[in-house]
């Protein structure tokens, strides 16, 4: 008969029957779950009160968008590799704080009537920042908390805590900013990351303290070590093509459509975040599939077909006319079959990055994806606004909404569509701050999607 210990391996890290028994994942599941109720209700909050309230102009709501997007182009590689040289409960601890505090000179600004276009700018900018050191670490943080052969679940878990967020974050910040004000939705906001923080800090389980680097160029030597570990791998870099032409062209759907609702639809604030909410529910949806398609059809055409799925419904929305009775089911199912295909991919791609990636090369290989992807989100976002501005609403939005098919046909073309049920191992490469061994012999990583 096993004993009590056979639940946890011999790394520390809980048995896949034991994965929410331990108490430092169920932490971890319920600070990032927080962290994204925070984060969804201020991408609503933001774009709607300058909207709604400071009625700021298409190219503006682009402006405000990039903003708060453009820390991702300005900062992922380098918080990859300092994450990968951090504790990431210290850093999610702190970016928690951070943004706790942002939030709430937001709803402060708001009460003294000072929440203007510069403040906005300026919170959507911290907020942006801070939001990527908590993305990249937390997802470096469940490989050193869980099993590999856990990866799946951990993340259908975390995926799923990130369903929960789009249900109630949009919902909560369109509520908020049309039947309260701005400033109570912000406040709103700044309490999850607080609960973030709480929750987070309380994890037990001690990473070891990396060693710092002595020489500055050490940081751009494993920068560059991250995008050569991605740009060599086929899978990866199949992901990194597939996101950038999902996040450019999503980012620049996400503009017009915050103009769309209000202002074609005649949607109210409340109907708004209604809307956007239903993404959540399709995506907890997609969560519990995710753990069950590509065991039975492979990760590969899932990941094709939900992406074509999530992405082409979006060419239903410049469709919309009429009342309120008729646009908002319509929107409600548009949004969940989006939030079931896109969930279905967030899920199957990270499992296959984390897969192939070594612990060490986690927090980079992260960054490195983060960076090609939404990288372009903010030109994106201006892109959108510009539209918007010179060819009308509606015929930017179809054309915003088309561009984003280009995802599942970058896949669809590439040996990641060919995945199986079984997915590929780690590449067993050198992790050090200078030159090892198999540097100087020239040996290649194993490993790629071929």
């Amino acid at each position: 008969m096993p004993s009590a210990s056979s639940a946890v391996s011999d790394s520390g890290r809980p048995a896949p029957s034991s994965l929410w028994r331990d108490s430092d994942f169920r932490r971890l599941w319920v600070g990032q779950t927080a962290s994204q109720l925070g984060e969804h209700t201020g991408l609503v909050v933001l774009p709607l009160f300058a909207v709604l309230t400071l009625n700021a102009s298409a190219t503006q709501l682009g402006v405000l968008r990039a903003v708060g997007q453009a820390p991702i182009l300005l900062l992922a590689l380098f918080v990859g590799a300092w994450v990968d040289r951090w504790r990431t409960r210290t850093v999610m601890v702190l970016t928690d704080v951070g943004r706790t505090l942002a939030l709430g000179a937001a709803a402060v600004a708001g009460l003294f009537g000072l929440l203007g276009l510069p403040a906005l700018f300026v919170i959507a900018f911290a907020i942006g920042a801070l939001s990527v050191f908590f993305d990249v670490a937390y997802q470096a943080s469940l490989v050193r908390l869980v099993r590999r052969d856990q990866l799946v679940q951990g993340n259908s878990a975390l995926e799923g805590s990130r369903s929960a967020a789009q249900i109630g974050g949009p919902a909560l910040g369109g509520a908020l900013v049309s039947l309260l004000s701005a400033p109570i939705a912000a406040a709103a906001g700044a309490l999850f990351f607080a609960l973030s923080f709480l929750s987070i800090r309380r994890i037990r389980r001690v990473e070891s303290a990396p060693e710092r680097p002595e020489r500055p160029s050490w940081v751009w030597r494993r920068i560059h070590e991250g995008l050569r570990f991605v740009a060599r791998d086929t899978a990866l870099r199949t992901v990194c093509l597939a996101s950038a032409a999902f996040q450019f062209s999503f980012a620049a759907v996400m503009t017009v459509y915050l103009l769309f609702l209000p202002r074609e639809l005649h949607l109210s604030g409340t109907a708004v975040g209604l809307a956007l909410a239903a993404t959540g529910p399709g995506a907890l949806l997609g969560s519990l599939l995710a753990a069950r398609l590509p065991n039975r059809f492979g990760y590969g055409p899932v990941l094709v077909a939900a992406a074509a799925l999530g992405d082409g419904v979006f060419l239903c929305v410049p469709a919309l006319h009429g009342s309120s009775a008729v646009t908002v089911p319509a929107l409600l199912a548009v949004s969940f079959v989006f939030g079931v295909g896109g969930q279905l991919v967030n899920v199957a791609v990270m499992a296959v990055r984390q897969t192939v990636t070594p612990d060490g090369m986690q927090g980079r290989v992260a960054a490195t994806i983060t960076f090609v992807g939404m990288g372009l989100s903010p030109l994106g976002s201006l892109f959108g606004g510009f539209l918007a501005a010179e060819w009308g609403l509606r015929t930017s939005l179809l054309a915003t909404a088309a561009g984003m098919l280009l995802s599942p046909v970058v896949m669809a073309l590439s040996p990641l569509a060919r995945l199986g049920r079984t997915l590929p191992a780690a590449q067993n490469v050198p992790l050090t701050a200078g030159r090892s061994k198999a540097h100087e012999s020239g040996s290649r990583p194993s490993g790629d999607v071929e």
